[in-house]
């Protein structure tokens, strides 16, 4: 059975305005027989790092409605000309009384600005959250293909070790009927031990392998066993969820400059350095206060109006003008340099792929069959008197490390290709 997963499956459950954190959903357990499709669901749901991304997610859209909002009203109540004699007469009588309301009218259209410039903040926001699930979602492919490496070097190293102890059984009955020395049988048992601590180290990397996917699964108990689902072989001439699409190298980096949600984030952020240089203009036209109240003067009643118009002398706003058309520049040469480095990274993953797929060709056709029947011949010799102990000893080292290499082989050449497929962003739209 082979792996199914596929990136469009983080993006399905990509909630941008997210709800209650499912950083506490630990409560709810790893199952233990977890496919890829599964692994990565999980991630997207428990990870604590998406989740703390997700709650920046929700401060940006804080900040667009704060952004939309109109000044408050100003309301004040004013008291003069109250005599300090001791007996001045009625509180109401002998003194003049004001109550009015101010309210600030914003100029050139700011406040329009501000909440543009809000909105594509949090638009990048979105896009910046989108770009770590998919950072994310290719470290839990990773870390799923690793646990099957380790898992696969483990059988190795216990099939090996399994043939070894075979042998010195057989040895012990050759020994007893005198066909060979003690010295040959201490020899082997001696070697014995360099096998099964390869068993122990694969064993350790089994453990550790699991252990990592499950952190990054946010599991509870992170010693918990899991029964992992899949190999890493699969057909080339069947094309599986997750990979990236057979086509040229150029129209992969036309599609991952159209779907990389890091460059998205980027083209909003752009977006915005220029309606944040068009609000800072705007905050040079000074804001209008009007006024209106009434007023009590003794026994007379009045209506009074007031209007305040800052005088702009001093300070025009050049300091964040200019440092926002600076904002402008960085962003655009910021952006210039991710489509070089999206190019870059899509050429580097497709170079691997295409590198990975000869070697796993080349070890598959030409040195394994060779190494495992060199062990076999090797081992049928040895019981025959035609081999040494160290022939027979070299050729299991020599298989088992023919098997490691194909099982490492394999591991690259399926994370190669998930890092193709992430550096495209396949599954974003």
């Amino acid at each position: 059975m082979t792996f199914r997963s596929s990136l469009s499956l983080a993006f399905l459950t990509l909630a941008f305005l997210p709800g209650p954190s499912m950083v506490g959903g630990q409560d709810l357990d790893i199952p233990s027989n977890l496919t890829l499709d599964n692994a990565m669901r999980l991630a997207v749901d428990r990870n604590p790092t998406l989740a703390a991304s997700k709650n920046e997610i929700l401060a940006a859209e804080g900040d667009r409605i704060a952004a939309g909002k109109r000044p408050n009203p100003v309301f004040s109540l004013q008291f003069e000309d109250f005599p300090l004699s001791a007996s001045p007469g009625p509180f109401f009588d002998i003194q003049e009384i004001t109550s009015r309301v101010d309210y600030e009218i914003e100029m050139g259209g700011r406040r329009q600005l501000r909440t543009q410039a809000a909105t594509q903040a949090l638009e990048a926001r979105k896009r910046i959250y989108a770009d770590e699930v998919r950072r994310m979602l290719l470290r839990v492919q990773e870390a799923y293909c690793r646990v099957i490496l380790a898992t696969s070097n483990l059988a190795t190293s216990e099939s090996i070790l399994g043939q070894v102890k075979r042998t010195i059984e057989v040895n012990r009955v050759r020994l007893k009927e005198g066909d060979i020395s003690a010295l040959d049988l201490n020899r082997i048992e001696v070697e014995t031990l360099k096998f099964q601590d390869d068993v122990f180290q694969a064993d350790l990397a089994v453990r550790n392998a699991k252990s990592s996917l499950l952190a990054l699964l946010n599991a509870r108990d992170l010693s918990q066993d899991l029964d992992i689902v899949g190999t890493m072989a699969f057909d080339y001439q069947n094309s599986e969820s997750g990979l990236p699409p057979r086509v040229t190298l150029r129209d992969l980096i036309e599609t991952a400059l159209k779907q990389r949600p890091d460059l998205a984030a980027y083209l909003e952020a752009e977006k915005r350095s220029d309606t944040e240089i068009r609000l800072q203009r705007a905050i040079r036209s000074p804001n209008i206060s009007v006024g209106a109240g009434y007023k009590r003067n003794l026994t007379d009643n009045a209506v009074v109006f007031g209007l305040t118009i800052p005088l702009k002398v001093f300070n025009r706003n050049e300091g964040e003008i200019l440092r926002a058309e600076a904002e402008q520049k960085r962003t655009a040469n910021l952006l210039s340099a991710l489509r070089k480095d999206i190019q870059l990274e899509v050429q580097k993953a497709f170079n691997a792929v295409e590198v990975n797929r000869r070697r796993v060709e080349f070890i598959r056709t030409q040195q394994l069959k060779r190494a495992e029947e060199t062990s076999r011949v090797t081992l049928q010799s040895y019981n025959l008197g035609g081999a040494t102990l160290i022939d027979y000893l070299d050729a299991q080292r020599t298989y088992r490390d023919a098997l490691r290499i194909f099982n490492q082989a394999l591991f690259d050449e399926r994370v190669s290709m998930y890092e193709l497929a992430s550096a495209v962003a396949q599954g974003a739209q």
